[in-house]
C-alpha cells in the first residue's frame, strides 16, 4: 500500500499532466484527458475538481451538440497558465523598463539585436550540417523546449510545415517589449532561409492560445536563388 507521501507525490504528478495536456492542446473533456493521459475518467473528474478548487483550471460554458449531451470542456485560468515557467519575467520586464527610463528607446533596441545575433549563432551551430527541413525544425523545436518554449513541428497535409509553441517562458517580456517577438521571427525566417518561408500565424500577444509559425517550402528555383550553396549558410 502506497505511503500517504507517495500517494500525494502521485495526484501531483498527475494533475500536472492534466495542466501540461491543456496548456499543449487548448481546453479538453474529461474523456479525452482519460484517454490520452492512460487515466480513468473518475480519476480525471476528481483531479479536476481539485484543481478547479486551486483555480488552476476552469470549466467552459457547454456547447449545444446534435445528438447527447453536450461534453464539458476545461481550460486553464490565468493562475494554471502561471503553473508554467515565466523566464523571470517580472524581473527581465523590470530591467526593460529601466534602460529605456536611462537609456532611451534605441538601447533596447540595441539589447534585441544582441539577443538576436546571440540565438541565431547558437541555433546555427546546433542545426550545423542538417539540410533536411523537416528534421532542422524537429530539432529546433527540440532546442525550443529545452528553453521552455513546449515546441512541437508537425507537416500538414499541404506540404507546409508547423512550428506550434505552447508556451512563451518571455510573455511577460515581449509584453513590455514586443521588439523580442519580432526578434523571434526574424531568427526562424533566417535560419530557414534557404529552404522555407517562415510566417507567424497564431500569436500569443494576441490573444491565441498559442504561438505558431507556418513554413512554406520553396521551389528549387528559389531554392537556388536564395542560396547557391547551401552548406554554407550553417558553418
Amino acid at each position: 500500500m502506497p505511503s500517504l507521501q507517495e500517494a500525494s507525490r502521485n495526484m501531483t504528478d498527475s494533475q500536472d499532466r492534466i495542466l501540461y495536456q491543456i496548456k499543449r492542446l487548448g481546453p479538453q473533456t474529461v474523456r479525452s484527458l482519460a484517454s490520452d493521459l492512460g487515466m480513468t475518467t473518475m480519476g480525471v473528474r476528481q483531479h479536476l475538481r481539485q484543481l478547479d478548487e486551486e483555480q488552476l483550471t476552469e470549466a467552459m460554458p457547454e456547447q449545444a451538440q446534435s445528438r447527447g449531451r453536450p461534453a464539458r470542456r476545461w481550460k486553464l485560468t490565468r493562475g494554471g497558465h502561471g503553473r508554467f515557467p515565466d523566464g523571470h519575467g517580472k524581473i527581465t520586464s523590470e530591467l526593460i523598463a529601466s534602460v529605456r527610463d536611462l537609456m532611451g528607446e534605441s538601447a533596447v533596441d540595441q539589447l534585441i539585436e544582441k539577443r538576436t545575433r546571440d540565438a541565431l549563432a547558437q541555433y546555427r551551430e546546433k542545426l550545423s550540417g542538417q539540410h533536411d527541413l523537416a528534421e532542422r525544425l524537429r530539432m529546433l523545436a527540440d532546442l525550443r523546449s529545452e528553453e521552455g518554449y513546449m515546441a512541437e513541428s508537425s507537416q500538414l497535409p499541404d506540404g507546409t510545415f508547423v512550428l506550434m509553441e505552447h508556451h512563451c517562458p518571455i510573455c511577460v517580456a515581449a509584453t513590455a517589449c514586443q521588439g523580442f517577438c519580432r526578434s523571434e521571427l526574424e531568427v526562424f525566417q533566417s535560419i530557414f532561409a534557404d529552404c522555407a518561408t517562415v510566417t507567424r500565424e497564431d500569436h500569443l500577444l494576441h490573444g491565441a492560445r498559442r504561438c505558431s509559425y507556418r513554413l512554406t517550402p520553396l521551389t528549387p528555383d528559389r531554392v537556388r536563388m536564395t542560396s547557391p550553396d547551401r552548406a554554407d549558410r550553417f558553418t
